[in-house]
């Protein structure tokens, strides 16, 4: 496939507006199936495929603007009346999406071999519009449309202009009406009327336009044009021209115009002209609609963006030390005093500049919840199911990297409430619950963190057969299930291969998803709950921090070395002697707030020797939801923010370590990963275990 643009900006700019407009071209497909045919759906559907069609035909992709063109014919026979939306008509719009989706994917993958066939589709797209266009052919229908369009436009014409039009018509050329509505997001609109007037005077001659392009003003937000044209084509090719070679076009109407048609329908668009700039000059400052100008930016770029203001963080830190060193020893010296005055100053500046460059990361959840709505409505349908899905909080700000991480995890724990949770309509009825089920995602900030949860209102999680499956999978033995708390039982769910379903399905229930869910949540230094009530429903609450960028850390000491603990997972600090630790199976126990916690020394892991005993010892308390430990450090240095910095492939996965950061005085603390600390506790008991197990 020749391209006509292929520097890797242009492919790159291109995939990205392609993977927008599909987006929207789902939530629009979806939106008209829920809420029915309203002139705004189908007008936006019609914009995001002219848009598509637009946009591959610049790339010079073939196969999608012609599949575009054929979704636009379906669109238009939809908008002028010719076919109604119903269950058949939709299913073929999404099988048109998927198929653009693919081949959006083949381009990626390589733009010169696209392997998907579109015949199928387009053939689909033809039937509908054909069955549609039977309706066209009716005279008295297209006699109706021609004194609607009449009523609709008028032009005041001179003299000059009546006797170009008469003479036109006497030698046999037409004289029509092109109505053309501009897109609402074109930019420059009075500029755009101007080019459509050059496209039109190509075709044939412009006698007149209402308003006059020429003379409004260059700001001004024009959005309907009429041209009065003379031209040699049909009203049905000026507008198919029209159509296909007009870009930020929304529609476009042609129709044939005598002279006295044409100058009897000035007024009404003179009154629209005219209220239009009455009502622009009444409105205030305030009133005006805002401009919001977007510019898209290459992801690698804030993250090496992030980096350097992680190092002007560092340097700053390391002014502010010297400036309190030299004012400690020359507090008298006025030059030392306004050092300090510029440190504190740099340091405002720098912050302000690190929580622009975060909100720069930050994107609306509303891009991954837009995926969601398809996916319900296609496992509801395969599932003999009826589910509402409610979506809230979708103006939440999150980190662009902690959403794409968090798409997977979210989609399992929403097929999951679908299969296992939502009962099917006959059963809900008998249990005196709406037939159709609700699934409900919202999305919150609370203090530092983004709160997500889902929640559905089916069955909820059955405690007793948790406890059944998890003594018989070996998880637990049937003593330790008795004397485990219900909120304990229901965590098993998240032991990997734990599952209650006796049947393995093609969306769920094959034991292998909510343990990857927690441990991607873990990952991000999140943490997942669960909360169900037998009958009424279950809820996941999971709680990711605001950023991956910067979190704030503990610094502590163990041995030599600097380590710097999320404060997330910080609990509790305390100090405890040496008679108040026990040991337990050969596991170091200490009582904090009544519980018995697991006493942890990573010098053992990490290879460092402890040192000499002391009579207590510092005792930092970590948990991640219902698991809790001690970490015995050997000093405290204080919590501060810190960057973020990833190990790199070099180094490469390091069992306990999630990342590291540069400290002021140029050192690097390593940071732990208390997820994965906690797998090393579970992983280091099963081979004692296992090895006691042996010896017997």
């Amino acid at each position: 496939m020749a391209s006509i643009f292929e520097s890797p900006e242009m492919i790159g700019a291109f995939i990205a507006e392609v993977e927008e407009q599909l987006q929207m071209l789902e939530n629009s497909i979806i939106s008209l199936e829920q809420n029915g045919e309203t002139e705004e759906h189908v007008h936006e559907l019609f914009r995001i495929a002219h848009t598509l069609k637009g946009c591959s035909a610049t790339m010079g992709f073939e196969k999608m603007k012609n599949l575009a063109h054929e979704l636009e014919n379906v669109l238009d026979s939809i908008r002028n009346g010719f076919l109604k939306i119903s269950g058949p008509v939709t299913d073929v719009l999404f099988d048109c999406l998927d198929c653009l989706r693919m081949l959006k994917d083949d381009y990626v993958s390589d733009a010169n071999n696209i392997k998907t066939d579109i015949n199928p589709v387009i053939n689909k797209l033809k039937a509908i519009t054909a069955s549609g266009n039977k309706q066209e052919d009716n005279p008295d229908k297209a006699g109706n449309a021609e004194v609607e369009h009449s009523k609709s436009v008028i032009f005041a014409l001179d003299t000059k202009q009546r006797e170009q039009i008469n003479h036109a018509l006497e030698i046999g050329q037409n004289v029509l009406v092109c109505e053309i509505s501009i897109s609402e997001d074109s930019q420059m609109k009075s500029t755009r009327a101007c080019l459509i007037m050059n496209f039109l005077n190509e075709w044939g001659t412009v006698v007149s336009m209402v308003p006059n392009v020429l003379e409004v003003p260059v700001d001004s937000d024009i959005c309907n044009v009429a041209f009065l044209v003379i031209t040699q084509m049909s009203a049905a090719a000026l507008e198919h021209k029209a159509r296909n070679d007009l870009m930020d076009v929304s529609d476009v109407k042609v129709f044939p115009c005598s002279v006295d048609t044409a100058e009897h329908v000035i007024k009404a668009y003179e009154t629209e002209t005219r209220d239009m700039d009455n009502a622009s000059c009444a409105k205030t400052p305030g009133d005006e609609k805002k401009i919001v100008h977007t510019v898209r930016i290459d992801v690698d770029r804030l993250e090496r963006m992030m980096e350097l203001v992680g190092e002007l963080v560092i340097e700053q830190i390391r002014i502010a030390q010297v400036a309190n060193s030299l004012y400690n020893r020359y507090r008298s010296d006025e030059t030392v005093d306004d050092l300090v005055v510029i440190s504190n100053n740099i340091s405002v500046l720098i912050n302000e500049l690190r929580e622009k460059i975060i909100k720069t990361r930050m994107i609306p959840i509303q891009q991954l919840f837009s995926r969601f709505p398809r996916m319900v409505r296609d496992l509801s349908r395969s599932l003999n199911k009826e589910v509402n899905l409610v979506l809230e909080g979708e103006e939440t700000e999150i980190d662009r990297t902690i959403m794409e991480e968090m798409s997977d995890p979210l989609i399992h724990l929403i097929r999951n409430a679908i299969d296992h949770g939502i009962e099917e309509p006959e059963v809900r009825r008998r249990l005196g619950k709406p037939e159709k089920g609700t699934l409900r995602i919202t999305a919150f900030h609370h203090d530092s963190n983004v709160i997500i949860t889902v929640e559905d209102d089916g069955a909820g999680i059955d405690i007793q057969k948790i406890k059944e499956a998890a003594v018989k999978k070996r998880l637990v033995t049937a003593q330790e299930a008795d004397s485990m708390t219900e909120q304990q039982l229901i965590n098993l769910i998240f032991h990997s291969g734990f599952s209650t379903s006796q049947t393995v399905s093609d969306i769920s229930g094959r034991g292998v998803g909510l343990d990857i869910v927690k441990s991607h949540v873990e990952k991000l230094n999140g943490i997942i709950d669960v909360e169900t009530c037998a009958g009424a429903g279950t809820r996941f609450i999971i709680k990711l921090p605001f950023t991956l960028a910067i979190l704030k850390g503990l610094l502590v000491k163990i041995g030599d070395e600097t380590y710097a603990i999320p404060m997330n997972n910080v609990i509790e600090i305390v100090r405890k002697t040496n008679n108040e630790i026990e040991s337990v199976n050969g596991q170091a126990i200490t009582v904090i707030r009544d519980k018995a916690i697991p006493l942890v020394w990573l010098h053992d892991y990490f290879g460092i020797p402890r040192g000499e005993e002391k009579r207590n010892v510092l005792v930092v308390l970590l948990g991640i939801a219902e698991r809790h430990f001690g970490l015995v450090v050997d000093g405290l240095i204080g919590n501060q923010e810190i960057v973020v910095t990833n190990l790199g492939s070099y180094i490469g996965k390091v069992e306990g370590i999630s990342g590291a950061t540069i400290l002021g005085d140029r050192s690097v603390a390593c940071i732990l990963d208390v997820a994965g600390i906690l797998d090393m506790i579970s992983k280091k008991r099963a081979a004692k275990i296992h090895n006691k197990q042996t010896e017997n």
